[in-house]
């Protein structure tokens, strides 16, 4: 059976910890990481540790038996047996306390099976997952004052490579070179993507965007900008991190899109996903397979309305392959790039202020959206993405998979 080398992994390690954290500048001595490792990702964890402790930080470990989810409840067990009250219990002090003694956390994507909730009734799931809202919350404010970082990563295991069609050593393939672990120097590589980006995200936001005219075979949607946004890349928040993006105001989103990558969500696979959309929300709903699963997440509060439109140009990912994992389908380069919508909760520090200064009230008049939930949904169908700005102007600002500005 194929495994990355020691080499590949501590290679992999020293990007997460001493580039992605940190918002692309590292970890900083005394600092605190928060590491989330699974079992069948076992083998990164020594360089993780390692990593952080070669930059002078300290590691907080949450090593995770398989089956087992961030909340530290078995899913399938739990979520069967569970009573309502049950399912909605969560260590609040335990789980607080996590963000409170965190400067930084890292959380390594891995299962060895992806239909582990796979006929798990879809109304219990929703039910959990609107129960961390308050961690989700708490995390939020400490990020967007400037207080904490993460960053999210793929292990690959034969259960995510077959799932996407491929062998363990072609998955962790796409994995080393679109992380470009192949290179002598992957931070100083990943430093100049993100300096590429950058230059994007700076003309993007000059633009002063009003709205976007999304048009293709797959789609014909429309999205408000919003006042007081700018476009977002290049943090370090996912590796890898291609897409450029921004959180729009729901209240103005309408018209359909039928999305052509399959979404993997809490344990079930969900295929060739539509929605319309009508005065900012999901209006309609379709898919076939698990429609009732996005069905029952829309009722989520604020799981119907978009919290993020996202693009990414072709030239800049080298991610070739479904990946079976969102994580890197949203980032995927391949003929047409891809854009991708979230529903649920919007990215606050889209915002041109000080987003720490912002009350509840004043996000929801900027039609920031707020959710417990952020599910991206991908298309990698070919599109045009047309602005008007502000000056009452239009523009294209995306074709045949690449942005032209």
């Amino acid at each position: 059976m194929y495994a990355p080398s020691e080499n590949i992994l501590k290679k992999y390690a020293d990007v997460l910890v001493k580039f992605a954290l940190g918002s692309g500048q590292g970890i900083k001595k005394g600092e605190a990481i928060f590491l989330q490792v699974p079992e069948s990702a076992k083998s990164i964890l020594n360089p993780l540790v390692l990593s952080v402790l070669e930059s002078g930080g300290y590691p907080i470990i949450s090593f995770t038996p398989e089956g087992t989810d961030r909340w530290m409840s078995v899913d399938r067990v739990f979520l069967e047996n569970a009573s309502n009250q049950q399912t909605k219990y969560l260590p609040k002090n335990y789980l607080l306390g996590r963000i409170k003694d965190s400067d930084h956390m890292l959380y390594i994507i891995s299962t060895n099976n992806k239909h582990d909730l796979e006929g798990v009734d879809s109304k219990k799931i929703m039910l959990r997952q609107a129960a961390v809202g308050f961690y989700k919350d708490a995390r939020d404010k400490k990020e967007n004052a400037g207080k904490l970082t993460w960053t999210l990563a793929l292990f690959g295991t034969e259960a995510m490579a077959k799932e996407a069609g491929l062998t363990l050593r072609q998955y962790w393939d796409q994995i080393i070179k679109a992380c470009f672990l192949d290179k002598p120097d992957p931070i100083a590589k990943w430093k100049s993507v993100f300096a590429n980006v950058e230059k994007t995200r700076e003309k993007l936001s000059k633009l002063e965007i009003e709205e976007l005219f999304i048009k293709g075979k797959t789609v014909d949607l429309t999205i408000k900008i919003g006042r007081g946004r700018k476009w977002l890349g290049g943090s370090g928040r996912n590796i890898p991190s291609f897409e450029i993006f921004t959180s729009p105001d729901w209240r103005a989103t309408e018209g359909w899109v039928k999305f052509s990558e399959a979404l993997y969500v809490y344990g079930n696979l969900v295929e060739n996903v539509e929605l319309e959309f009508k005065k900012g929300r999901v209006v309609k709903v379709n898919a076939s397979k698990n429609k009732n699963l996005v069905a029952e997440m829309i009722k989520v509060p604020g799981a119907d309305k978009v919290g993020e439109f996202s693009l990414t140009d072709r030239r800049f990912s080298k991610i070739t392959h479904f990946m079976a994992e969102t994580l890197f389908d949203e980032n995927m380069g391949g003929k047409f790039g891809n854009f991708h919508l979230a529903l649920g909760s919007a990215y606050k520090d889209a915002y041109t202020g000080d987003s720490s200064k912002i009350s509840k009230k004043n996000w929801e008049a900027l039609g920031y959206n707020e959710s417990s939930v952020h599910t991206d949904i991908i298309s990698t169908d070919d599109k045009t993405v047309t602005a008007v700005l502000e000056s009452g102007k239009s523009k294209v600002i995306y074709r045949n998979g690449m942005f032209d500005l």
